[in-house]
């Protein structure tokens, strides 16, 4: 792009495919273990290889890694400030409402602080911070056909309290 070229004219005409998926975050943590006791320990995560002792790959099903760890530039160092630019969070997508619902009751059962709980209209979600304070929700899609939209045709999304209660609810269902 030049100074002469307008940036709506070489910006906006390319589509992102629409199978394109986030393949994976890699993120700066302090500790390694302490990571590793989270995310593997808690979530459920699957340890699939180390690099060294500074670095972990981590995954759900067997995937060669959704999540990396590492210590290279960060060892021991404090979690960055929330306040500065930054990743807001990761986001790991639950297959189902009673995936999330249990996920949210081992948190519960391991005394494990959210920092939120908020219903979207298209998804529902709870947030917390991992050990080095990074951010991390944890959510289900609602089908689509359901999503709340605008009279324009656009989504409606919001923040509403998300009612844990009736969540996990869907663990009494057999």
């Amino acid at each position: 792009m030049n100074e002469n070229t307008a940036p709506s004219q070489t910006i906006n005409d390319y589509k992102i495919p629409t199978q394109t998926a986030i393949g994976h975050v890699h993120l700066k943590v302090g500790n390694l273990d302490k990571s590793l006791q989270f995310y593997c320990g808690l979530l459920g995560f699957e340890l699939t290889t180390t690099y060294g002792e500074d670095a972990a790959f981590i995954s759900a099903g067997g995937y060669h890694h959704h999540i990396g760890l590492n210590t290279w530039y960060s060892k021991g160092k404090p979690p960055a400030n929330p306040r500065t630019v930054g990743l807001f969070h990761t986001a790991i997508l639950y297959p189902t409402r009673k995936d999330l619902a249990t996920i949210v009751k081992r948190l519960i059962d391991h005394n494990y602080p959210f920092t939120g709980a908020s219903d979207h209209g298209v998804s529902e979600a709870v947030y917390l911070d991992d050990p080095d304070g990074n951010g991390v929700e944890l959510y289900r899609d609602r089908p689509r056909e359901e999503w709340p939209m605008k009279e324009d045709g656009s989504l409606d999304m919001y923040t509403h309290r998300l009612d844990i209660a009736d969540l996990l609810s869907e663990l009494d269902e057999q």
